[in-house]
């Protein structure tokens, strides 16, 4: 096992952490047969190369900036933990009666745990969102216009941004590609960035959920910094000496 060279002794730390969720040092040194010291060094160079994030002990995954993965494929990955934080999300809703609820699988989890028994306005760019909750109870459903995205089926463009400057919302709950300290929120696709920008911008609150893989992730374009954020909703697989230094930004920073 010791002759594999550094090179696939990476690649496979990377897919043990992707398969996983996290990787321990001493597991994989038994693994790899090698010595702790070399998978110290090994995830020191994947840190570098931006593709995990060490912790005491091990390392995360982190989602790769330039790779958007498809809906189908998001609602496989880190299920269980995207339920919790999505419920933990929903929570937040205190009495908001307008709520943004943004594209992806996770956004598509907190709308679906958001209360039936009381009047709620959810406008989203996202079709899945709009069809899981067009006949829930007291909710009514707006969805923005606009070029339809074949692999997240959200809207975007200049229709679906101009019709959400018109509006005023309590509540905005967003996802996003990558979250950092030093680029705040971020996204591959322009037409992408210039929605979640503008959700952002329309409503008094903001919310960002998403599961410990997006921490220290940055992709191409920005859409807002993490000071905008009112909460930052996770799991306990993000450190919370990593938490801590996000909320040391502004957000309150739930871990579930």
């Amino acid at each position: 096992m010791g002759t594999r060279s550094a090179e696939e002794r990476q690649r496979e730390i990377v897919r043990a952490a992707r398969a996983s969720g996290s990787v321990d040092v001493t597991v994989l040194a038994a693994e790899l047969g090698v010595a702790k010291e070399t998978v110290r060094r090994d995830l020191r160079a994947l840190e570098d190369h931006g593709l995990v994030r060490r912790t005491h002990g091990g390392a995360y995954p982190v989602e790769s900036a330039g790779f958007e993965t498809t809906l189908a494929v998001r609602a496989t990955s880190h299920v269980p933990e995207k339920r919790r934080v999505a419920a933990a999300a929903a929570d937040l809703l205190g009495d908001a009666e307008t709520v943004f609820v943004d594209e992806g699988f996770t956004p598509q989890l907190i709308a679906e745990a958001l209360p039936v028994d009381r009047p709620l306005t959810v406008v989203t760019a996202s079709l899945p969102v709009a069809g899981a909750l067009a006949g829930r109870g007291d909710t009514s459903v707006l969805l923005l216009g606009g070029r339809v995205r074949p692999g997240t089926l959200a809207t975007v463009d200049h229709w679906t941004t101009k019709m959400l400057a018109g509006f005023v919302l309590d509540l905005a709950f967003i996802g996003a590609n990558g979250i950092s300290r030093e680029h705040g929120l971020t996204t591959p696709d322009p037409a992408v960035s210039e929605v979640k920008a503008q959700a952002v911008r329309a409503a008094r609150r903001t919310v960002f959920a998403g599961v410990h893989t997006k921490f220290g992730a940055v992709s191409f374009c920005r859409f807002a910094e993490v000071g905008a954020l009112e909460a930052i909703v996770t799991s306990t697989q993000l450190p919370a000496s990593e938490a801590h230094r996000y909320s040391l930004l502004g957000p309150q920073v739930i871990r579930v």
